[in-house]
Formats: C-alpha cells, structure tokens, sequence
C-alpha cells in the first residue's frame, strides 16, 4: 500500500457543481462478508447440493422429507459463490455489460494482489480498483466502456471501500463523491454513504437510443458510449490513504423472464416450478427444424428483478406472468410479444408481432386463446432459461416461449 496517514481529514473538491451535476443519493443494503461467513456458506451449499441429489435421484419433490423440504426452501439455484456481487444466471448482464473497464490509474501489483481497473467489475467482492497517485487520488477515474448494442442501465450499485473484511475497510480510503459522466458529459454526483454496504442509485435508462421503430441494424450504426466515475471527495481510511472502490456494477432494462410459479414441461412428462430448475434439468424443447418437441437440456439459468411484467389470462383457465418483450410462438408459427420492438432489438428475428387479445398462441396440444392481458405494477423475482444444449424455446405453463439463446447477444457476467 502507499503511504499511511497519521492526520485525518475529509478532502473536499473544487470543482462540484451543482449547475453540471444532478445529485443522487442511494439506496443500501449492509455487507457482513468474512471468512467465517465464507465457511458457513460453502457448508450450506453442500447441503444444499445433497438434497438436489436427492431429488433427482428419487425422481420427486413429494419423496423428499419435511425436513428436505424445508430446507431447499434456504437453498439457492443461481448463488455461486460467497463472493459474488450479482447471482449466478445472466440478469441484465446476459444482455450485454461493459466491454472494458479502464483507468486513469491503479496500484502496482503487491505480490499475489492485483489492483488493477477491471477488478472493479469482475462482480467479485475479494478483488478491488486501487487509484495509484499520491494523496487522495482525486480526480482519479474509472471509465467504463459499452458497445451501442448493450442493454439501458436504469441502476448503479457500488460497493464503496475494501468491503472483504471490516478492517480492510476501516484502514483503506474510501469514496464519499463520485462524479459521473456519460459519454464525457456532466450526469450525476453520487453521494455514497460511509458504509460497508452495496449502495445503489436509480437512474433513467442510460444508454443507446431506441423506441419501438428502432431495429437491430440501426443500434449497430450508433457510436459506442461510456460511464465516466471520478473521485471528487474521500473517506480517509485509519491507516491507508489508498482509495478503494471494490465493485461498480449494474441493473437494467431489456432482458426478458418469467415470474415465480410458472410450471415449465420436463422431458419426462412431468412439471416442476421455474425457479426450482437447475442446470442439466431435462426439459421439453421444440425443434424448428423437424417441426418436433424434443428433449433438451438446460445449460444457464437466470433470475433478476423486474417491474414489467404482464400476465395473460387464456381461454383453457390457465395464465402466464412474463415480461412484456419476452417471445412466445403464436398458433400460426410467427413469434409474438407485448412489446414486439423492444423484442426485435433484442433477439434474431426481423418481424414480431404484436401480443393482443384473441390472439392464439402454440401449446404442447395445439393452441390457446388470450382472453385478457393485465399489467403488474409490483417489482417481482422472475426466471428464465438462459441457453439450453440445443433449441431456443421450452413449455411454459402449457404455452411454447423462447429461451435467453434467441438474443444476438448473451454476455455472461465477468470471472
């Protein structure tokens, strides 16, 4: 590390102009990270892991104990790893995110420890961005680079500080301002509270211009864009004037999922509910091809948050709740969404049609008819199936939907 301090004082910057920059102040939610806690977690994953084992091998959840039971209710498809910033699965990142992170500067290397500009976005709470001048680094930047096609960013969650144990944290520097520029321009002066927390700020969809006219060749044709964080004021850490930012990492808009409950057809005959898949589940899938359903394998799954959900109440009595661009096949084999441009930026194909009422969609048996479509205000957990080993669509509650693997894009988080 660099020098320590013996005298502690907040730094203030010159520059924060109220006139350039909106203010914004976040939402948190404490991190308790320890290696104790790390244990703790790897020991609940294994038990996790033997009920799973269970189930297959008894081929039911109604074999399973109480106890079993009740204990899956804990357990976890898409949390990987006890360090991890964003759940396993694609989230808004199987849209796109970042292509390269960079920086004005970053610490030298000390034996095994790294500090370097892409640590601030590998979604790993272990790895941290050190600025590497004297002082205070402000002015210090990380810049983050997207390509036109990436999804809008409507949330920034950073976890401000060395948040892998609570005394690297106190002695290291922290940020209390961040100057953020999009694409060079005055956007926002985030105000980061002095916790060991994930603080994340709303903001309005940030990125490539689209609307319901917009096509997937016209978003190639628009410049690239970036993010822009700059240190403005500091936390003095009690022993390091390093300023340390652990991750700065996003939430957004153009990812489709389906809600909680949602009955997806398994190879075997069976239905089980979509959050409780898992990879290498066997599912039925149709194949476009030979016109056949088939069996197929799951390969990724995935499970944000989302505020747009519709559902679709059909004429066998039965419904659906998905986001309003996720595709489903109608009876006459064209695709068909609510929100059919967002879905054409999103996905392979080049004509989607507009979701309505009476519109008849492809079941397992033949077709249903939409008897009623009804928006949901509530923010709500949904799920997907991200890729599958072969085709791009499975059953959901009896309708053919399409999977995460139809997008042009699917970037993975960063390892």
């Amino acid at each position: 590390m660099k020098t320590p301090i013996l005298i502690f004082t907040i730094l203030f910057s010159t520059s924060l102009s109220s006139q350039t920059f909106k203010d914004l102040y976040p939402g948190t939610s404490m991190l308790e990270l320890s290696e104790a806690g790390e244990k703790a977690f790897v020991e609940h994953q294994k038990k996790c892991e033997a009920i799973w084992a269970k189930y297959d091998d008894e081929e039911g959840y109604e074999k399973l104990s109480q106890e079993d039971k009740d204990y899956l209710n804990t357990c976890s498809e898409v949390e990987e790893g006890y360090w991890d910033a964003v759940d396993g699965g694609c989230n808004w990142y199987c849209g796109g995110g970042p292509k390269e992170v960079t920086a004005s500067s970053f610490l030298a290397s000390q034996g095994s420890f790294s500090y370097e500009p892409q640590n601030a976005h590998d979604l790993n709470y272990q790895s941290v961005w050190v600025e590497g001048v004297k002082g205070y680094g402000i002015g210090e930047y990380l810049l983050y680079h997207f390509a036109s096609t990436s999804p809008r960013i409507t949330e920034i969650a950073v976890a401000n500080g060395h948040v892998k144990s609570e005394a690297s944290w106190r002695n290291n520097s922290r940020v209390k301002t961040l100057k953020m520029y999009v694409n060079d321009q005055p956007y926002a002066l985030l105000h980061l509270e002095d916790k060991r927390a994930i603080q994340r700020f709303e903001v309005s969809p940030i990125g490539s211009k689209r609307d319901e006219k917009t096509t997937w060749e016209d978003m190639e044709k628009q410049p690239d864009w970036t993010i822009k964080f700059e240190i403005a004021e500091v936390y003095p850490g009690t022993k390091y004037d390093d300023v340390v930012i652990s991750e700065i990492f996003f939430d957004g808009i153009d990812v489709h999922c389906l809600a909680k409950g949602t009955m997806i057809q398994m190879a075997d005959g069976s239905q089980k509910p979509i959050e409780l898949l898992k990879e290498g589940d066997e599912v039925l899938s149709y194949n476009f091809t030979t016109g056949q359903f088939e069996t197929d394998k799951i390969k990724e799954l995935a499970n944000p948050i989302h505020e747009d959900l519709i559902e679709l109440k059909l004429s066998d009595g039965s419904s659906i709740k998905l986001t309003q661009d996720h595709p489903l096949q109608a009876a006459n084999g064209d695709w068909v969404s609510f929100d059919p441009g967002k879905t054409i930026i999103d996905y392979q194909f080049e004509e989607v049609g507009k979701l309505e009422v009476g519109q008849e969609l492809k079941t397992l048996t033949g077709k249903v008819k939409i008897e009623k479509i009804i928006p949901l205000a509530e923010p709500q957990p949904t799920f997907t199936i991200v890729r599958l080993e072969k085709n791009h669509s499975f059953v959901a509650n009896g309708v053919l939907v399409g999977t995460e693997g139809l997008r042009r894009i699917c970037l993975h988080r960063a390892n």
